[in-house]
């Protein structure tokens, strides 16, 4: 398939993504991954299933973890029911549910406290208020839009995502240096953290922003990024209040599933476990 015609195939499923309400980022992420399957395969418009099958393949064979392979699939697999080829679609790699966290990738409480004190140092307040809103609430960075003046001033957060609606609580010490921050910047409503143009700030602004913190924090970089403070905030939660179900509602998850990942611990913590145990010898 040409370029142009690869091109008007990923503007039509981005057209219909919207439709939907898909988020931002997933639809950035879909018509990305779409783009790429036809480049690499040069499938028709709708792809067999034979196709999609070898993609996944040559996936792995280039070195590409399952978590990954499985994504990238998946936004295959949504185009085959935009272009109405569901026999299309090809199977995820089966994978076992993993028992313990990468330690080297899992940002720890102390992490997180000497990030805050490095953006602290170098005067930078707005990074040190995106990190202390994230980590606080346990929201994503998508989801920073909805902490506005309003949603401060009442100590609650009205959240839509993925076409679900959730409402969160601000810790009343968080919403004071918020507002104190909205008086400084002469914001009066709307959205409290914004960009250079006035647009709700970027998640690869935010991204940048606490990789920049990482030298000053003695912090790996691998560990520093946005989605890492909402797994912190979801383990620290959990540690206090063991209620699985509870943290599912207050992430906005559909599957408890998907929390128990977020409370996974490391596999350090688990040894140190097993050697409390006491049953040997």
């Amino acid at each position: 398939m040409e370029m142009t015609g690869i091109r008007e195939i990923v503007q039509s499923y981005k057209a219909w993504l919207v439709h939907r309400e898909y988020s931002p980022s997933t639809i950035e992420k879909y018509t990305r991954v779409l783009a790429r399957f036809f480049c690499d395969t040069h499938a028709p418009a709708q792809p067999p299933r034979e196709v999609v099958a070898a993609w996944r393949d040559s996936l792995v064979e280039q070195g590409y973890a399952a978590a990954g392979v499985n994504a990238m699939l998946a936004a295959v697999n949504d185009y085959q029911e935009f272009c109405d080829n569901p026999q299309g679609k090809a199977k995820p790699l089966k994978r076992q549910r993993r028992v313990f966290c990468d330690p080297d990738r899992e940002l720890t409480r102390a992490e997180y406290f000497r990030l805050l004190e490095a953006a602290r140092q170098t005067g930078n307040q707005r990074a040190l208020l995106l990190l202390e809103t994230i980590c606080a609430t346990g929201i994503r960075v998508s989801e920073l839009s909805a902490i506005t003046v309003e949603a401060v001033q009442r100590h609650k957060a009205a959240i839509r995502c993925k076409g679900k609606c959730r409402e969160i609580l601000l810790p009343a010490k968080l919403c004071s240096r918020l507002q104190r921050w909205c008086a400084r910047q002469h914001i009066h409503s709307g959205v409290v953290f914004l960009g250079r143009t006035g647009a709700p700030i970027h998640r690869v602004t935010v991204w940048k922003m606490m990789k920049a913190l990482c030298e000053r924090a003695g912090v790996a970089w691998k560990k520093v990024f946005p989605h890492n403070l909402r797994h912190l905030f979801a383990r620290t939660f959990y540690d206090i209040e063991k209620n699985l179900s509870k943290l599912a509602d207050v992430l906005g998850h559909s599957s408890i599933e998907t929390t128990r990942i977020y409370i996974m611990e490391s596999g350090a913590e688990h040894e140190r476990l097993l050697n409390r145990m006491h049953l040997l010898l």
